[in-house]
C-alpha cells in the first residue's frame, strides 16, 4: 500500500484503492509503526527495507506541514490537497511520531528531518484544544523531556507545554467522571485509550498520586466497558458509540484495540501489573479471532488487517488504519513478551486472501 509519495489510505479488498488518496493520519501511524518494529527486529535486511519504508513517510510529513506549523491531512491520488477541517487529532498524531523519530534514529539525516517538523510544529502545539490531540502533545512532550529535544525547541517550553497538557486532561477527567462514569468525556467514542495512556506516559517521567489516580481509574474503566463475555475483547461499535445509557457493539475497530493495547502496554511499564500484560495478550487474541464473531481479522502471512467487525462478520477491505493497528498491537505484544495460543476452534484460513503487503 506504499507508494512513491507515501501510505494509500484505503483498499478494496486487500487491492489498493487509488482514488481515495493518502492521509497524514496514516504516515504518521506508519512512522510509529516502523519505529517500534525497528526496535524489535534481528533481520539486517528487513530493519532495511524498513528504513527505505520510514523515509518515505518522513517525506511524507515534511510535504504536509504547513506553513504555520499545522498538518493538513488529506491527498487526493493526484498529490493536491483536498478540502477539510484542519483536525488537532492529525498534528497531534504527526507531532508524536516526530518526537519518537527524533529520539530513537541515530541516523542524523533523519533525525534532522523530524527536527524541522518539531521546530515548525511547536506554535501550533500550544493552540491545541482537543482532548486526542492534547493527548498525543502530551506524549510527545514527555519523550522529548526524558531523552532529548532538537536544537531550536526549548526544555522549558517543552515542560510548561507538557503540564499544561496534563492539567487539561485531569480537569476534563474531574469534570466528567462520576462514581459510575469514570471517564474524560460524556461518551466512550474513538480512540479512547490514548488519553489514560498519555496519563500514565506522564506519571513515568514524573510521578505524581493525582495523575496515576486518574490513569489507572481510567482505564480500569475502560478496560471494563470494552471486554464481553469471559474477558473477550469488545470494542465499543460506531454505530452509536457508549454513553451512560447506551452502548452500541458494531461495528468494532481495530484502532480501539490497539490504543487499549497502547495504553495497558505504558500501565504495566508504570506498575509491573501482570493484568496489563493479559489486556494486552487479549487485545492480540482479537485480531486473531478471540471476538464476537469468532473470526480473525488480521492475517498473519502478509500483516493485513480487515478493516472492522460487524454481525455480519469482518468488514473485507483491509486499508492502512486497520493494519497498521494490527501490526502495532503486535509490536506492543511483542515489547513485552507477549504471545497468543490459538484456539484451534478458529478457522484462520476463513479471512486469508492473496494480496500485497505493507
Amino acid at each position: 500500500m506504499t507508494d512513491d509519495t507515501g501510505l494509500l489510505e484505503h483498499s478494496l479488498g486487500r487491492i489498493p484503492r487509488r482514488r481515495e488518496g493518502y492521509s497524514t493520519d496514516d504516515n504518521a501511524r506508519a512512522i510509529w509503526a516502523c519505529l517500534e518494529w525497528l526496535v524489535l527486529l534481528k533481520d539486517q535486511e528487513m530493519a532495511e527495507r524498513l528504513y527505505r519504508l520510514l523515509d518515505r513517510y518522513l517525506a511524507f510529513l515534511l510535504w504536509a506541514q504547513n506553513d504555520d506549523g499545522t498538518f493538513h491531512n488529506n491527498f487526493f491520488f493526484d498529490r493536491t490537497k483536498e478540502a477539510e477541517t484542519p483536525s488537532e487529532d492529525c498534528f497531534g498524531r504527526s507531532f508524536w511520531a516526530a518526537a519518537t523519530a527524533y529520539t530513537q534514529l541515530n541516523d542524523p539525516a533523519r533525525r534532522e528531518a523530524a527536527a524541522d517538523v518539531l521546530r515548525r510544529g511547536m506554535p501550533a502545539a500550544w493552540e491545541l484544544r482537543s482532548l486526542r490531540g492534547i493527548a498525543w502533545g502530551l506524549a510527545a512532550c514527555g519523550v522529548l523531556l526524558e531523552k532529548a529535544s532538537p536544537p531550536g525547541v526549548d526544555q522549558e517550553e517543552l515542560a510548561t507545554l507538557a503540564g499544561r497538557f496534563e492539567r487539561r486532561l485531569l480537569a476534563a477527567y474531574w469534570t466528567n467522571a462520576d462514581d459510575g462514569w469514570r471517564w474524560y468525556e460524556p461518551e466512550l467514542t474513538y480512540g479512547n485509550g490514548v488519553l489514560p495512556w498519555a496519563l500514565w506516559t506522564a506519571y513515568r517521567r514524573a510521578p505524581r498520586q493525582e495523575v496515576r489516580e486518574v490513569a489507572e481509574e481510567s482505564l480500569a474503566f475502560l478496560i471494563q466497558m470494552m471486554s464481553g463475555p469471559e474477558g473477550t475483547i469488545r470494542p465499543v461499535g460506531n454505530r452509536g458509540w457508549c454513553s451512560r445509557r447506551y452502548r452500541a457493539d458494531w461495528d468494532q475497530q481495530p484502532l480501539d484495540v490497539m490504543k487499549l493495547a497502547l495504553a495497558a502496554r505504558e500501565a504495566y511499564w508504570a506498575t509491573e501489573d501482570g493484568r496489563y500484560r493479559e489486556v494486552v495478550r487479549r487485545c492480540l487474541a482479537w485480531f486473531y479471532g478471540k471476538n464476537d464473531g469468532n473470526v480473525p481479522l488480521a492475517d498473519r502471512s502478509d500483516g493485513s488487517c480487515c478493516d472492522g467487525l460487524g454481525p455480519n462478520g469482518p468488514n473485507p477491505n483491509r486499508g492502512a488504519e486497520s493494519t497498521l493497528s494490527y501490526l502495532l498491537t503486535a509490536a506492543i505484544a511483542q515489547s513485552i513478551s507477549v504471545e497468543v495460543v490459538f484456539d484451534e476452534d478458529i478457522d484462520h484460513e476463513t479471512v486469508r486472501m492473496a494480496g500485497t503487503r505493507i
